[in-house]
């Protein structure tokens, strides 16, 4: 016990280092390469923080855990809202201003949606697995688009002003990169293993541990970033990190993790966890789009109330369990 206990905050510490690791090579390499600044905060930085999570499901899947790899998935994008929205903005309350991400709200509420559909008889097929990587696809494309023309947008701003060029040579970023990813990937399989003799032992089903210790770990890279964004004022850079990650966790982690196993849709996760993620999802739509001239913001009440009810649901969980 003691063995596994250790391989899940071994797990856990160094896949949020390695995470890091490798987003500050590839973010130090798009400003090399000359990327554009809203290109960089959309997919380096928004999709990288959900390389963990992706690298997880996607161990699960070829284990065969479905619990753990839908979990996680489902687990995290309730996490970044209802925990990491919730903290950031009772640091410093959070205000949106960006176009960009105002387009992708709806975007994320129409994926969520998507998943509740797919769920729906049970199971997530390869076919419903490739249409979720066909979205995702889409998105890339649609966010390549806006990274090359929406060069005034304030998120464009924000993420250029955290940029530092030629603070670190290509060399450098190529190196963390690597090590990043080797890492990722080292730590994802001991996560999973672990998790999963973890379960067995006390009799807990693989999904109540995916959709608490590991979905809450794999998240813990969009936390530290959305923090320290909200901290220095980039409040675009704090929500678009968690904008960006719930999409890639929706369309890509659960599409990558179909289509190597099809996976297995408890009713729970259809009547109380996806429930749950869409009453997040629809909460934070609402809230950061802004409607009869009101700005879209979380103020320090309303993210004490997202963390209040990320509590609730997990205690729920862990009272179920």
């Amino acid at each position: 016990m003691i063995l596994y206990f250790s391989g899940i905050m071994s797990g856990l510490l160094l896949l949020v280092w390695s995470a890091n690791l490798f987003i500050e090579g590839a973010a130090a390499a798009a400003v090399h390469w000359g990327m554009p600044p809203l290109l960089i905060g959309m997919v380096i930085v928004g999709f990288g923080t959900s390389l963990p999570e992706i690298l997880v499901s996607v161990m699960s899947a070829l284990q065969g855990s479905s619990g753990i790899a839908l979990g996680n998935a489902y687990g995290s994008n309730i996490a970044n809202i209802g925990l990491i929205l919730g903290i950031t903005a009772l640091i410093n309350p959070v205000t949106v201003n960006s176009r960009v991400l105002k387009n992708e709200l709806p975007i994320l509420s129409l994926g969520t949606a998507v998943a509740g559909y797919q769920a729906f008889d049970g199971n997530v097929s390869r076919l419903d697995a490739w249409a979720l990587l066909a979205c995702f696809l889409a998105l890339i494309v649609w966010s390549i688009q806006n990274g090359l023309r929406e060069e005034t947008d304030s998120l464009a701003k924000e993420v250029k002003t955290q940029m530092t060029p030629g603070s670190m040579s290509i060399g450098s970023a190529v190196f963390k990169i690597v090590v990043g990813l080797v890492l990722l990937l080292a730590s994802s399989r001991l996560l999973v293993w672990a998790a999963v003799n973890i379960s067995r032992l006390l009799g807990v089903s693989d999904l109540i541990i995916g959709l608490t210790v590991v979905a809450v770990g794999t998240s813990l890279p969009e936390l530290a970033s959305s923090v320290i964004a909200a901290r220095k004022g980039a409040h675009d850079i704090a929500v678009g990190n968690v904008l960006g990650s719930n999409l890639f966790n929706t369309l890509a982690v659960v599409g990558v993790a179909g289509v190597i196993h099809p996976l297995s849709v408890p009713p729970e996760i259809l009547y109380r966890d996806l429930l749950v993620m869409g009453l997040f999802t629809v909460s934070l739509f609402i809230l950061c789009y802004g409607f009869k001239g009101r700005q879209g913001r979380i103020n320090r009440w309303e993210g004490l109330m997202l963390l209040l009810s990320y509590i609730v649901y997990t205690l729920y969980l862990v009272r179920s369990s």
